[in-house]
């Protein structure tokens, strides 16, 4: 498959081409047997090269065009041989393969010349396939030298097939890489965000199970679509009957919830935040006593095992927060955050936490490891990246695209993100404040600024 496209070209064009000249002269071949006549062959200076030569171009002109045309036809296809030429030429390039020398005896030399050639002694066994619009490439694990590189491709099959890696598993006597190709055409509107049994969908192949995976970690900058992301996930978790906390030390656009939301469920200011963590803290306790407590609890059972709702703590610039603290108040949050993070998933108290970057002395003492789903929106830097999801060999690209990022959602694999689309003028406290309960829907203006506008659907 090294050449695999030109191949493929070719075996169309060549029956096309040779089927063109024989109806261009189809006449002269019937008579094929005069042209090797001297008499013919004397008069070759009279013979008529304008319509040969035209012959030719129409020929040659018929089969690009073939080509040109099943190239367009049967593209799906074309690209499966590309892809499968590319990795053909990584493995020979990387050298993923063993060559053997040996010596034989020159067929073009009149003496006993001897050349040495070489003949290939080891190929890795790798397998293409697409299935439901995924690309599963497969390598296998033979023990062979190269075994530790073939658990490392993934960064090359993204850049080389320009794939988004969504996942990595181990088969036996195989490792299988799950790619996507064009990644924003899985992305959704905020009407299809919906929250059922433990988990959120947020692309068309992209959930987050909290229940299994708790605690969120969204970073971006401004611009880069974060505030619609969050209140997408408020309207979403609010329609699921699920409580909620919101805190925004900033007194920016979630603070404006305070208009349609429940009393006490929305601060701004740093005591009325210091006490909401606290007190969520002390819940989480409660939740653990009263959860064991009722005759339906079993041994390894969780909140949604017992019937109880979820509680998610919603905690926009958190780093800009600690800055605001002095030493005694900023070991007091950190403790009330470790406990939270280390013990929230069985009482169903989940946070979701946002900041331009992820300072890693905030998130120190493991809490930074307890965020299984973390995305980075917008432009970050390396050590922004660093930061967010650790010593990793991705080559992230920025795209002039509003609400793309990256994000890890559990699987260890770092891969292209979109956040839920929103129609333009889309008005988030009025559907704010019809999805929570018992509320009146107060006059209501769009929350987030024009700079964050997103597309119309």
């Amino acid at each position: 498959m090294e050449h695999g496209v030109l191949i493929a070209g070719l075996s169309i064009f060549i029956p096309v081409f040779l089927l063109s000249i024989f109806l261009c002269y189809k006449t002269g071949i019937r008579n094929v047997a005069e042209w090797f006549t001297w008499d013919y062959l004397k008069n070759i200076k009279d013979w008529n090269w304008a319509y040969i030569g035209k012959g030719f171009f129409i020929s040659f002109l018929v089969g690009a065009m073939t080509v040109l045309l099943a190239y367009f036809i049967f593209f799906e296809k074309y690209r499966r041989i590309w892809h499968r030429q590319k990795i053909a030429r990584m493995f020979i390039s990387n050298r993923f393969i063993e060559k053997e020398s040996y010596s034989t005896e020159s067929k073009w030399s009149l003496s006993d010349k001897t050349v040495t050639k070489s003949k290939l002694t080891y190929f890795p066994k790798a397998y293409y396939k697409i299935n439901k619009g995924y690309i599963e490439f497969r390598v296998a694990m033979d023990m062979s030298r190269f075994q530790d590189r073939f658990l490392k491709l993934g960064d090359e099959l993204e850049n080389g097939l320009y794939c988004t890696l969504v996942d990595r598993e181990l088969e036996e006597n195989f490792v299988c890489y799950k790619l996507m190709y064009d990644v924003q055409r899985n992305r959704i509107s905020i009407d299809d965000v919906t929250v059922q049994n433990g988990s959120m969908k947020l692309m068309e192949h992209i959930k987050w199970k909290f229940d299994e995976l708790p605690h969120m970690l969204i970073a971006g900058g401004t611009g880069g679509g974060k505030t619609y992301f969050i209140l997408t996930m408020i309207e979403a978790l609010l329609k699921s009957g699920a409580e909620l906390r919101i805190l925004d030390p900033k007194n920016a656009d979630l603070a404006d919830l305070e208009s349609v939301m429940p009393e006490k469920t929305v601060f701004s200011r740093k005591n009325g935040i210091k006490m909401t963590l606290k007190k969520a803290r002390e819940e989480m306790h409660e939740r653990s006593e009263r959860m064991k407590n009722m005759p339906n609890y079993k041994t390894g059972g969780n909140y949604a095992s017992v019937g109880m709702k979820p509680l998610f703590v919603v905690f926009d610039e958190y780093v800009a927060f600690m800055e605001m603290l002095d030493h005694r108040e900023k070991q007091e949050v950190l403790e009330d955050m470790k406990q939270l993070t280390m013990l929230g998933r069985q009482a169903g108290v989940f946070l979701i936490l946002a900041n331009q970057r992820p300072d890693a002395k905030y998130l120190a003492d493991g809490i930074r490891d307890q965020f299984n789903f973390r995305v980075a929106l917008g432009r970050n830097s390396e050590t922004g990246y660093g930061m967010m999801f650790g010593d990793v060999d991705n080559t992230f690209v920025n795209k002039r695209i509003k609400g793309r990022g990256y994000a890890d959602y559990g699987a260890s694999i770092i891969t292209e993100f979109y956040t839920p689309l929103v129609p333009r003028g889309y008005d988030f406290l009025r559907e704010i404040g019809k999805a929570t309960p018992k509320m009146e829907v107060a006059p209501a203006t769009t929350v987030a600024s024009d700079s964050e506008k997103q597309p119309e659907l």
